[in-house]
């Protein structure tokens, strides 16, 4: 064997452990447990020269497990990333986020069957399939919600001190979640700010918009909200009367359905808000502008401090799903 024979990394491990088991050395790779010059290579078959000293196979923990565009865990949840503090999926549309008294099937107990091993993932890498045994010990816990039928980036975390070091973070308003949503209407500024103050109904299913005046008499019934918007696109259908904008949004507060009601109060509801569109409100849906099946709201970015890593900024964006997509497709061309 000479400096220019060129190897798969695995090949390479195996030679330095030769009584691992293929399939358990490949795993070691997958997990993030084996580095190059200090550097985590997740590349089986990545061909290499000697690596001699310079591949070293480290402890065996939970550390991270970065899965890039997503491991499709579920028909409606991919997992982003996951380590001992923390897991990020990106969620399909019409999955809730946590489970509710009437449905138990939620982002976070389909995160939690995956780790149990109850779930595969459904990737065609079947090397993504299986987790390492580590990874089996941890158990998603609830850090903020998305509503049912809004998709995008979602945040659990994977440890109680996780959880509570995330759940300030939310109150601080140091997490940064950024939006993107398709409106009727056109904004009157090209940026701007949203500030008002909402009141849950008492069955929770709507808010209503308060005056601040209104708002501090409530007391603990009501809520500051705040939400920076910017226009990213605005598209005329057809007839030139009417414009849909496509919106990017960042929430300071994160109250429920805050950006929903104050999007509608602005004057922009939400494509395919069955709640706070006045164009389903009547019982003929078909009436509506666009009949779109949800509103249409998709959380693009998140970034947080990593909770056990003080300083460490991480994060993650997720892409418009297929409906979104066909959408804007629709509206970019004109046939809406």
């Amino acid at each position: 064997m000479t400096e220019t024979d060129i190897s798969p990394l695995l090949d390479w491990l195996l030679r330095k452990h030769p009584d691992t088991p293929r399939s358990r050395a490949k795993q070691w790779i997958l997990a993030g447990r084996v580095s190059l010059n200090g550097v985590v290579i997740r590349k089986p078959h990545l061909p290499i020269p000697d690596p001699g000293d310079t591949l070293e196979l480290r402890a065996r923990h939970a550390s991270v497990l970065d899965c890039g565009s997503g491991w499709q865990i579920h028909p409606r949840v991919s997992l982003l990333y996951l380590d001992s503090a923390l897991a990020i999926v990106n969620k399909g549309p019409g999955l809730i986020s946590v489970p509710a008294a009437d449905n138990d099937l939620s982002a976070l107990s389909i995160l939690a069957d995956y780790l149990a091993g109850k779930l595969k993932a459904r990737d065609r890498d079947a090397a993504a399939k299986s987790l390492p045994p580590a990874y089996r010990r941890l158990r998603p816990l609830p850090v903020h919600r998305l509503d049912q039928y809004t998709s995008g980036v979602f945040c659990m975390a994977t440890s109680p001190a996780a959880r509570h070091h995330l759940i300030e973070q939310l109150k601080a308003h140091t997490m940064k979640r950024e939006y993107v949503a398709f409106v009727e209407g056109r904004s009157g500024k090209p940026k701007g700010t949203w500030r008002q103050w909402l009141q849950l109904s008492r069955d929770e299913m709507r808010q209503n918009i308060l005056t601040e005046t209104q708002g501090r008499a409530a007391g603990d019934e009501a809520r500051e909200a705040i939400t920076h918007y910017e226009v990213i696109a605005e598209y005329p259908l057809a007839g030139g009367k009417h414009v849909v904008t496509k919106l990017r949004l960042r929430l300071e507060t994160g109250r429920k359905h805050q950006i929903r009601a104050q999007a509608a109060h602005a004057g922009l509801p939400l494509i395919g808000d069955r709640t706070y569109n006045p164009g389903f409100r009547g019982p003929d849906v078909a009436s509506a502008r666009i009949n779109f099946p949800r509103q249409a709201l998709h959380a693009e970015v998140l970034t947080l401090e990593h909770p056990e890593q003080p300083g460490k900024l991480l994060s993650w964006a997720a892409e418009l799903p297929k409906d979104l997509c066909r959408l804007e497709t629709a509206l970019r061309s004109g046939r809406l």
